[in-house]
């Protein structure tokens, strides 16, 4: 009989991210205590600029995103915030995405499989995704809970299950 197997990925629904970041420009344009602080937020390539007249009003709007974020189900271990600086007459925040699985992660991640695991795991890097077969569908359950309980610094995802 064949192994079962499933795919540990680190992905962003960038389609949820957009709604996000969209939903938080137009309660930053209606709420009053942001009137005035010209702050605003949008795309900037890959990433996320978030501009205010000050240093608090930068940081409120980083608030309200995250928020949207998790509103819209995605972890907030997809965003990697820096401080905001100042860059002429306002502050800027930039977001940067999360995305992929880096080799340091996926070795932690499969030390842990199979430090933690049950027996007879395989765990196998591949690219910026883990490949986790097993003979027994039961063990790939108890790994995908041991990985959801664990407090990992990327959000994960299990896809192709079978």
């Amino acid at each position: 009989m064949a192994d079962s197997s499933f795919d540990v990925v680190s992905k962003i629904d960038r389609q949820e991210v957009d709604n996000a970041l969209n939903q938080t420009a137009k309660e930053v344009g209606h709420r009053f205590d942001f009137k005035g602080t010209g702050a605003d937020i949008s795309w900037s390539g890959e990433s996320i600029e978030i501009k205010a007249n000050s240093e608090e009003r930068a940081n409120a709007v980083l608030d309200v995103f995250k928020e949207k974020i998790v509103k819209r189900g995605l972890s907030l271990k997809v965003l990697d915030a820096d401080e905001p600086r100042l860059s002429g007459k306002e502050y800027r925040l930039a977001v940067a995405l999360k995305e992929g699985i880096d080799q340091d992660n996926a070795k932690k991640i499969s030390k842990l499989i199979r430090d933690e695991g049950p027996k007879g795991i395989k765990a196998q890097i591949q690219g910026d995704e883990l490949r986790v077969s097993s003979k027994k569908k039961d063990d790939l359950q108890e790994v995908i809970a041991l990985l959801k309980g664990k407090d990992l610094d990327i959000a994960l995802q299990f896809t192709n299950y079978r």
